[in-house]
């Protein structure tokens, strides 16, 4: 079932709430993809109904020319959650920007103790404060018991778990693994935008962070990223935009290995006017 506002939706959770029976919620701002479709089968199978929102959200775009062109195609999205799903109770929200914001769009401030400040949070200004006010508005419409984030967008989903914990929210955040097309490249709405031959010659940037994990065990931090940033600067077609090494326990760049601290690799790259995100975990 499709509903159209925030108000409809409520109704619509209000007897599944009465009966205790258990929410999973996966907010997605649309042109589904095999790894929203993977989120949505863990909701399904650990909760009763799964509520999934489709909204593009204006204020956690800094770039007006990515909101105008990100991809929109809210019946096909409908339509295969149907099909993937068409035993399961599930409630698809696809809200007006009016019906979010009303008259005033703009986002809130947060403080998600200094994990905003690094990576996307430094290359996209306000991005989390978008991010933040729409989970907010969202978490309260749904109250889901449950919520299901991928690990491709790993700094929000750290954030996303410091927004429950600040704001005292009861819903459990779940991260869910990177899904990838079958060259590496990770499922992202994004790569629709992608010539096919681009979006085939893009599973260079999996490799190169495969890279970085074998050489950065017999190497230091600063030889891996300059390793990296060598590998781009021979692709005139991928534009590195960053690449850094950070600890997984608060995002700060990690300066040296140490076997007791969990690193991870995160990765920018602009190809044909497409911002392709990635990241991954390193072994020592």
């Amino acid at each position: 079932m499709i509903v159209k506002t925030h108000n409809s939706l409520k109704k619509q959770l209000k007897s599944i709430q009465l009966k205790s029976k258990t929410i999973g919620f996966v907010p997605t701002m649309g042109a589904l993809h095999k790894g929203h479709l993977s989120l949505m089968q863990q909701a399904v199978n650990e909760n009763d109904v799964l509520v999934v929102s489709i909204f593009v959200n204006p204020t956690q775009f800094n770039n007006q020319d990515d909101l105008e062109k990100y991809p929109r195609a809210i019946e096909k999205d409908y339509a295969l959650i149907k099909k993937e799903f068409n035993d399961a109770t599930i409630l698809v929200y696809t809200p007006s920007v009016q019906d979010v914001y009303g008259e005033n769009v703009h986002s809130n401030s947060y403080q998600y103790n200094g994990l905003e400040k690094v990576m996307e949070g430094a290359n996209r200004p306000g991005h989390f404060d978008g991010v933040g006010t729409i989970l907010e508005f969202l978490f309260k419409v749904v109250q889901p018991d449950k919520a299901y984030f991928g690990e491709k967008d790993y700094q929000q989903l750290q954030i996303v778990k410091k927004l429950v914990q600040k704001l005292a929210l009861p819903v459990k955040i779940i991260g869910c693994p990177i899904k990838r097309e079958e060259n590496g490249l990770a499922m992202s709405s994004r790569n629709e935008r992608l010539s096919k031959s681009t979006r085939k010659e893009a599973a260079i940037i999996y490799k190169i962070l495969k890279d970085a994990r074998r050489y950065i065990k017999n190497n230091s931090i600063s030889k891996t990223i300059q390793m990296v940033e060598n590998k781009f600067a021979q692709l005139p077609n991928f534009e590195l935009e960053y690449f850094t090494i950070n600890r997984e326990s608060d995002l700060k760049p990690a300066i040296r290995k140490s076997k007791n601290t969990a690193l991870r690799a995160f990765i920018v790259v602009h190809v044909e006017g497409v911002r392709l995100i990635d990241n991954l975990a390193l072994d020592l």
